[in-house]
């Protein structure tokens, strides 16, 4: 396949994040694909939006319809693959291929105890404070073409708590029985947390395969822009043409 005849795609950003998230991605695919890329309900432009997976999902529908081009690639990280999951149970006619990257650990169970406790927690802490915080780790561990664009577009500090207090036990490997597209599931090597499922997100699925980029963590778009791009490029040119 040809990138004239694949699918447009469209990048979910993770928690607290944005659209700028993927800065990098948007910029190195641009040419050949028609992209875009939500900032998702309580998040970048959205910031004064509430938080609910069923607006997010009709933001996710709202941006394949923009690009005019049938059904896309979603791909969604973290907080955003666990929204592109639903996406794919709700709007299956919309999808070609699902990309979770950072989203293929189990939010129920035991495994959302610690991220209770955080989305608990975050409220009682000023949102200068957090975003000073946050602003220096990235800084400190990327260059400013990474992560400029997220940095400027602020956090959603506000809107984790009702952003995880949905997705908590919510879902599991389940999930992708609902998938009909073809599914890349791609962490961080390091991803430990988030990897967790991986292997029983695959079994769930019978077009479902995992590929690790090398090093990185979990917000692994940052820590290898190149191979993170590079592998949703091939992705992008091996789901099946729409019929």
């Amino acid at each position: 396949m040809t990138a004239a005849d694949a699918p447009p795609i469209i990048f979910v950003h993770g928690t607290r994040l944005s659209a700028g998230q993927w800065s990098s991605q948007l910029a190195a695919l641009q040419e050949d694909f028609r992209v875009a890329a939500v900032d998702l309900p309580g998040h970048g432009a959205r910031s004064a939006e509430p938080w609910s997976l069923n607006a997010a999902t009709e933001i996710i529908a709202s941006a394949v319809d923009s690009l005019d081009r049938g059904p896309a690639l979603v791909v969604g990280h973290s907080l955003g693959g666990y929204a592109s999951l639903e996406f794919a149970r709700r709007c299956p006619e919309q999808l070609r291929g699902l990309v979770l990257a950072g989203a293929s650990a189990s939010t129920r169970g035991p495994w959302a105890i610690p991220y209770r406790w955080a989305a608990g927690l975050v409220p009682r802490i000023p949102a200068d404070r957090l975003t000073r915080c946050n602003d220096r780790l990235l800084r400190r561990l990327y260059s400013p073409e990474v992560v400029d664009a997220t940095i400027r577009a602020g956090y959603a500090f506000h809107t984790l708590p009702a952003a995880w207090g949905e997705v908590l036990g919510r879902f599991d490997a389940d999930a992708m029985r609902h998938v009909a597209a073809p599914v890349l599931i791609l962490n961080g090597e390091k991803d430990t947390v988030f990897r967790s499922g991986e292997r029983d997100f695959v079994r769930a699925h019978p077009r479902a395969r995992i590929e690790l980029i090398p090093r990185a963590r979990h917000l692994s778009n940052f820590d290898d822009p190149e191979a993170f791009t590079d592998a949703v490029r091939r992705f992008a040119l091996e789901v099946p043409a729409h019929s």
